[in-house]
């Protein structure tokens, strides 16, 4: 099976890439925008003319889009996340290959949910942000285009290369500095906010499964389960042997370079997997200890 694999020099896109290269059935191609991706290209600004012959010259059976952006104003975020879709879709629908498309989107398309519900894949999309709006407008450019496709709404997800940008990386990278400088006290904010945390090796799986799959629509990707940030914080410390004491600023007042949860999701979110079970045949396995571990791995190598 030959794979084209967009984003692939991305925190889920490397991810996405190791999982591939180990079934030897794949043959992959990675697109991206660094120098270690087979081919240089920027979907937000490139033709979708040059992707389609591209497309045409490797004529994959699949097609994974793992490109995106998590930061920025809403003009960049729409650029990234939406116009780039546009362009995949442009691109396949010119391409002679009738390649299947993965998509990978996100739970913030969801928005707020009711705390202590599962958010199940019909449930009706209200993002809280520029984000979860950007996101979900390429979701409905996909759904609209008529192409063999599906897309895996990925809930929050962690593991090895976690970004010092999500709140977990900023978690694990506060930590850091206060082992290395001998601080007794750590003082964090916006940790009263649960989130359905999953590994993103876990995510890999999820979307190796789509790419053999026949399913199309929406894929709620996550563990099924709500982990409040605190606890993801005092575990994450309690890995690291850090022995000082953690102070939880508030949530709406955590200080300079310390903000709330930026997903523009509120206080609670947990996906309804069954869909994912159902339909991909495929179930998290990576527990919480072990992605914690991971994070704190990398978080503790860096200078």
């Amino acid at each position: 099976m030959r794979v084209l694999l967009l984003g692939a020099d991305g925190f889920l896109g490397r991810h996405v890439a190791e999982r591939l290269l180990a079934d030897p059935a794949v043959q992959l191609t990675a697109l991206g925008r660094s120098d270690d991706a087979d081919v240089r290209f920027d979907l937000s600004s490139g033709a979708p003319g040059v992707l389609a012959r591209f497309m045409d010259a490797v004529h994959p059976g699949v097609v994974i889009n793992c490109a995106g952006s998590t930061r920025g104003n809403a003009r960049d975020l729409t650029r990234q996340n939406t116009v780039a879709v546009a362009t995949v879709c442009e691109a396949l629908r010119r391409s002679s290959t009738a390649a299947r498309l993965v998509q990978l989107g996100c739970g913030s398309e969801y928005g707020p949910s009711q705390p202590g519900a599962s958010t199940g894949e019909d449930a009706v999309p209200r993002p809280g942000g520029p984000y979860g709006v950007s996101k979900l407008a390429a979701t409905e450019l996909v759904l609209a285009s008529g192409l063999d496709a599906v897309v895996l709404r990925i809930f929050s997800p962690v593991g090895p290369g976690t970004p010092t940008g999500a709140p977990l990386g900023r978690v694990a990278e506060a930590l850091r500095r206060a082992m290395q400088n001998g601080d007794g006290e750590l003082k964090i904010g916006g940790l009263g906010f649960q989130r359905d945390f999953i590994d993103v090796r876990d995510v890999a799986r999820a979307v190796h499964a789509a790419s053999l799959s026949a399913a199309q629509g929406v894929v709620n990707i996550g563990s099924g389960r709500a982990v409040r940030l605190r606890d993801m914080a005092a575990a994450l410390a309690h890995v690291a042997g850090y022995e000082g004491v953690l102070h939880e600023l508030d949530d709406t007042h955590a200080g300079p370079g310390q903000p709330p949860y930026p997903d523009g999701c509120g206080i609670w979110q947990q996906a309804d997997v069954r869909t994912a079970r159902d339909r991909l045949g495929w179930r998290p396995r990576i527990g919480l200890e072990e992605s914690l571990a991971d994070v704190w791995m990398e978080a503790a190598c860096r200078v």
